[in-house]
Order: structure tokens, then sequence, then C-alpha cells
């Protein structure tokens, strides 16, 4: 089962992902932690990558799509793969789906977990990390608070918000997903795999929502 996982920031793609992986021992593929091992492990891919990462520029789709194919030819997704939060435009849309053809493979589901801004912006208001890097634990003092306010059970290190976390920044998000997601969204509507999933229920409805469809 290989699974294409959609939605905004505070939707709740990392519960579901983490759901399917503890359930249905799926891989999760984030862009963000491939490439940065690609990087870390000097690959060829990997340099190509921290070249523009440098820069300060974007890497480019093909370098993308590169270092994706490379992972999702690893022995553990043939059990099946989460694709979280990728792709994010049409033009990655069209080069993994030439991918995943060229693999064999075949995208089962794609799931985009809807949610009204109001509740995305509250849920990420309420985030704390732990401060220690290495640590980085989570927590959200409205859903899941820490034993201790603002200390983290883990580590006992002090939690913090993210810059990237403030209303003010999580607004921006918002605005910067939708002008460059929703044509995505709008490319995958319509298709048999694909399934719209109201983010706003309890998490137990939500997760019944996710085996429903994936059984």
């Amino acid at each position: 089962m290989n699974v294409i996982l959609l939605g905004a920031p505070g939707a709740g793609k990392g519960t579901i992902s983490k759901h399917l992986v503890d359930k249905y021992s799926m891989v999760q593929i984030s862009t963000g932690d491939i490439l940065r091992n690609e990087v870390k492990n000097q690959t060829e891919l990997g340099i190509k990558a921290k070249s523009f990462m440098d820069s300060g520029d974007l890497v480019p789709d093909e370098v993308i799509l590169g270092i994706i194919e490379n992972r999702i030819k690893e022995s553990d997704c043939k059990r099946g793969f989460i694709m979280d939060g990728f792709p994010r435009t049409i033009a990655q849309a069209e080069g993994f789906s030439d991918m995943v053809g060229r693999n064999n493979l075949v995208i089962d589901a794609i799931l985009e977990l809807e949610a009204d801004d109001d509740l995305l912006i509250k849920r990420l208001t309420s985030r704390r990390t732990c401060s220690n890097t290495n640590c980085q634990a989570i927590y959200n003092v409205l859903y899941q608070p820490p034993a201790k306010e603002g200390i983290c059970d883990k580590c006992g290190s002090e939690l913090i918000q993210r810059s990237d976390e403030t209303e003010e920044a999580i607004t921006y998000r918002l605005k910067t997903y939708y002008e460059k997601t929703q044509p995505l969204i709008d490319y995958y509507n319509g298709g048999s795999n694909y399934h719209k999933i109201k983010a706003d229920l309890p998490l137990d409805e939500i997760k019944a929502s996710v085996d429903s469809i994936i059984k």
C-alpha cells in the first residue's frame, strides 16, 4: 500500500503518518529528512542539492525527484510507503507519476486532510518544542501538554515556541500553502484513489476514516 498524504500545516499529517507506520508497517518518507540524509552522506545528489542550499536557492525538482527515487527503491519501501507532504506542485506530481510508473509501482490512495484555518492556527500556535537539539520532543499546550508547564518530560529542558509557529508566521505559511498547493489538490481531485478526510474531527474518528480507506 503506497499513499500520498496531503494537507496544510497543522492538519495532522505527522500524526496520521505515525498511525500508518505503527499499524500497517508502512515507511514514512519526508523529503526534508531524506534530503538532509543525502547531504550528510555526501551522495552525488546530496552534493548537488547542497550547492543550491548553500547559495540560498530552492533545490530543483529533478534533484528532489532523483533523491526520492533512490529512497523508494530501498528494500524497506517494499512493504508500502507514505509520501508526507510531497509532491507540493503539479510539476513534482507529474515527475513523481512518471517515476512511479518507471518503477512498476502504484499509488493506492491520496489522502487530503482538511481543516479550517482557525483550527490550524490554534493547533500550531499551541505547539511547543524541546530546546535541547538532541531531543526536540514536540508538545501541544492544549492537546498534549507536558507534565510540568514549560519543561520537557523526556529530558527536562525548556520548551520553546518556534519562530515559524507564531500566528503571523502561520498565517503566512497557510497563504503560501494555498497559493502553491491548491492547484495540486485540483490536479488529484476526482481520481478514484483520491480521498478527502475531515481533520477537525476527534482523532479516533480521523484514524477510523483512514483505516476504512486503507482496508
